[in-house]
């Protein structure tokens, strides 16, 4: 059974449409009995970091899953906004993150690079190193769909799994241990995330 981690932020609809097309179990939940029962879990997000933050803070959600995901090392996968949260912090507020990773999200360089933002619509990926998430997709490179104005950042650079290019390079997606990451949106990136999301209820 997959659980995706309702705190009040993110795209749960068209995410747990997408698994039941898979024959996923899904629930919906922020109760922690259901949390740690599940298989796996999802930490969805669409909006604002602190406030991401404070809602899984209030929820009283951060040490239940500090104690999934640390102590009883469930896979989760973190998506746009969610994420974002499981890194240290975020150039967009001032709160810390839930620090499951050692990474940072930072604004992209419209100066430098005369970007617009938000980075939105289908980017190829180019997947870095062999990566249980990235296996068998329907054709390479792979093609997500983004809507974000902030990216992963990281020093040790072997936790990033694949990059995209908007105006720069950037990391698309990341790993350590049983965390994954990715900034893109599966649950709108048709074949591409469909094949995504089967290859981490595979986990």
């Amino acid at each position: 059974m997959t659980v995706i981690i309702d705190y009040g932020l993110g795209n749960i609809g068209s995410l747990q449409n997408m698994l039941k097309r898979l024959g996923e179990d899904t629930i919906v939940s922020s109760d922690k009995n259901v949390i740690m029962n599940a298989a796996r879990l999802i930490l969805p997000g669409v909006g604002n970091f602190d406030t991401g933050i404070r809602n899984l803070r209030t929820k009283g959600l951060k040490e239940i899953l500090n104690d999934a995901v640390l102590v009883h090392k469930k896979p989760i996968l973190g998506i746009c906004l969610g994420a974002q949260l499981m890194l240290n912090k975020s150039e967009e507020g001032i709160e810390e993150g839930l620090k499951w990773v050692n990474g940072q999200v930072v604004l992209f360089d419209q100066v430098d690079f005369k970007i617009k933002v938000p980075h939105m619509g289908w980017n190829e990926l180019t997947i870095k190193e062999k990566n249980l998430l990235f296996n068998d997709l329907p054709e390479y490179p792979p093609r997500f769909y983004f809507v974000h104005k902030y990216h992963f950042t990281f020093e040790d650079k072997d936790l990033s799994t694949s990059l995209c290019n908007y105006g720069y390079e950037f990391s698309a997606s990341y790993n350590y241990e049983n965390i994954y990451g990715v900034q893109f949106h599966p649950e709108k990136s048709h074949k591409f995330g469909m094949a995504l999301l089967q290859n981490f209820i595979k986990i």
